[in-house]
């Protein structure tokens, strides 16, 4: 896990000049956080087989993280991802 949280670090961080990175840890915290954002972009880095077993998350945009770098054209510059 931490593996996939610094890939994912590594490719957006690239991606958005100005990035920032914060980790959200309980519920509480993250319902807050989305009540506080107005733009938010809903970013779901697993793979299919992931998402099979465990469904998707209404909302959500898959990019498997395999197929993030080539895919970045995808992901907004002006709006802040939320990711699993």
């Amino acid at each position: 896990m931490k593996r996939l949280v610094t890939l994912l670090f590594a490719a957006l961080s690239t991606f958005a000049q100005d990035s920032t990175v914060r980790k959200i840890t309980d519920a509480e915290e993250l319902e807050k956080f989305v009540k506080e954002q107005s733009n938010l972009f809903y970013l779901d880095v697993r793979e299919p087989k992931e998402i099979a077993e465990l469904g998707a998350l209404k909302g959500y945009v898959n990019i498997p993280l395999g197929e993030l770098e080539k895919r970045l054209a995808e992901v907004p510059r002006d709006r802040t991802i939320l990711t699993v």
